[in-house]
């Protein structure tokens, strides 16, 4: 199962109180304040790994409490403090406090360490508060309240490319033949449900391909499965918009490339800015040449690289592995080497 939001809660330890206590001993004869201080709540840290790659762990264990301070005792013994807690989240993660909707901390990267709710200080014994003109004293501390926090996890996908279309427009079958990833794949609408990722190797280049969930019109008011995913193409450098143009999807291609368009834009104008190569797919079920010719034109009215593939008999497949490592690398420079696989 796939999860990319949740909430949780996190708690750090409580201070220790801090100690009233007197010395009293047999052959101690200027005895005085003994009372040692609270020791200090232990953190909540999140530190991104490679070793998960949802946020499904979450959602059976949502609460999270690091150990509170040992309280001050007498003999000036000070409090043990609180053990921390490391909790792991994926790479790509990005924190948010739930209440105030603030952005805390982005994971863009293994091994990177967040302290979201730090431990209470512990408590002062009175020890600590004699002078010489107040030799007995009796105050002391209570340990103070660790942080707790109510938070949102929102993971984004790290990934170079993303396939972007109407559902069944091929992009489950093209992610298999350009990598070793193994989606379901059926002929019927919203095969898939949630991404997919592959590492696609070019030569010694290496970068990532995502396979988003199809969208439809009115995806942004939430028909079909929504927009619920774009939120992984938004950390993407290249999206490839593949386009249907077999016979019998009933549909006009031209058309389709302009509704994906607008559910792009309608949940973030920014998709829109993003390089991108246009795909013909399913030209082996194409009899009809002028569906082709349109998204062609399309592509070059708009000036957007373009290539016809057929995924079932791999025709076009190398020459678009190779454009879209040409594209991404000319554009970025740099791709994300097996980032999430």
């Amino acid at each position: 199962m796939f999860i990319d939001e949740v909430t949780i809660t996190v708690k750090a330890g409580d201070g220790g109180n801090g100690c009233l206590a007197f010395r009293r001993e047999k052959y101690v004869p200027r005895g005085g304040p003994s009372g040692g201080d609270g020791g200090g709540g232990g953190d909540v840290v999140l530190v991104s790994s490679e070793n998960y790659n949802t946020l499904l762990h979450f959602r059976f264990n949502p609460e999270h409490t690091a150990e509170r301070g040992r309280h001050g005792e007498g003999s000036n013994r000070t409090g043990r403090d609180g053990e921390s807690i490391e909790v792991p989240v994926p790479v790509g993660t990005i924190v948010f406090n739930a209440d105030t909707g603030e952005q805390l901390f982005d994971f863009t990267a293994a091994g990177q360490r967040f302290t979201v709710a730090h431990g209470g200080r512990g408590g002062r014994g009175n020890a600590r508060f004699a002078t010489a003109t107040h030799q007995a004293p009796t105050e002391h501390e209570d340990g103070k309240p660790g942080d707790f926090l109510q938070l949102r996890l929102e993971l984004k996908l790290l990934a170079d490319v993303a396939l972007v279309g109407f559902p069944n427009a091929g992009k489950s079958t093209l992610i298999s033949r350009l990598s070793a990833a193994k989606p379901k794949i059926a002929n019927y609408p919203f095969t898939t449900l949630e991404p997919n990722l592959g590492v696609v190797q070019v030569g010694d280049r290496t970068f990532v391909l995502a396979d988003i969930p199809g969208l439809i019109e009115g995806a942004h008011e939430g028909h079909g499965l929504g927009t619920q995913f774009l939120r992984h193409v938004e950390r993407t450098r290249l999206l490839v918009h593949l386009v249907d143009v077999s016979d019998f999807s009933g549909r006009d291609p031209v058309h389709d490339f302009d509704v994906i368009l607008n559910e792009l834009a309608s949940f973030s104008s920014e998709l829109l800015d993003k390089p991108m190569i246009v795909v013909a797919s399913k030209i082996d079920a194409c009899q009809d040449a002028t569906r082709i010719e349109a998204v062609r034109d399309l592509a070059k009215k708009r000036g957007l690289p373009f290539f016809a593939i057929s995924s079932a008999t791999g025709e076009g497949i190398e020459e678009l592995r190779f454009g879209i490592s040409e594209k991404l690398f000319s554009e970025t420079g740099n791709a994300t080497i097996a980032v999430g696989s």
